[in-house]
């Protein structure tokens, strides 16, 4: 494991392995777990959310995301519609993985989280491009905010 993606990926690799000795259905009681976690929106992006911006349009659920980096931190803002409980519960997973983190440590992590939690069987494939477009989303997001959170003078690799 790179020491950049180090952090990120034990956090991440400790969730998955909550995951990984359950049958389907403890796996969406945990993913249930998760999803009353989810911390509420902040009131700064509420009217955002309102006017539908920011909104993962890939996804059938309506979630709503922001990413911001202040001193070199990804901070992870997600509201989900309340009636989709295991799509609340995937996005407080990434919430709880990656919050915290350097842009580089969430970047460096690979993209097969949904089959790695064992989530494909539990929910099947419709829900499944729903998930990997929040996890997309979040992944491009990270990028752009990184990038911006750069001191002058310096561009993004």
């Amino acid at each position: 494991m790179n020491e950049q993606g180090g952090k990120a990926a034990a956090k991440l690799e400790a969730i998955i392995e909550e995951f990984a000795d359950l049958d389907q259905r403890e796996r969406l009681e945990l993913l249930l777990d998760f999803a009353e976690n989810l911390g509420e929106l902040p009131a700064k992006y509420q009217a955002q959310r309102d006017a539908g911006e920011n909104r993962v349009n890939e996804c059938r659920t309506p979630v709503f995301l922001w990413v911001e980096v202040n001193d070199g931190r990804v901070q992870i803002y997600i509201h989900v519609a309340p009636e989709a409980p295991t799509v609340k519960g995937f996005a407080a997973i990434l919430v709880d993985a990656f919050t915290g983190r350097r842009p580089e440590e969430i970047l460096a992590v690979k993209p097969n989280l949904l089959q790695r939690l064992g989530l494909v069987e539990a929910l099947g494939m419709v829900r499944m491009r729903g998930l990997h477009a929040i996890l997309s989303r979040l992944r491009q997001e990270v990028r752009r905010a990184g990038a911006n959170a750069l001191p002058t003078g310096n561009s993004p690799a």
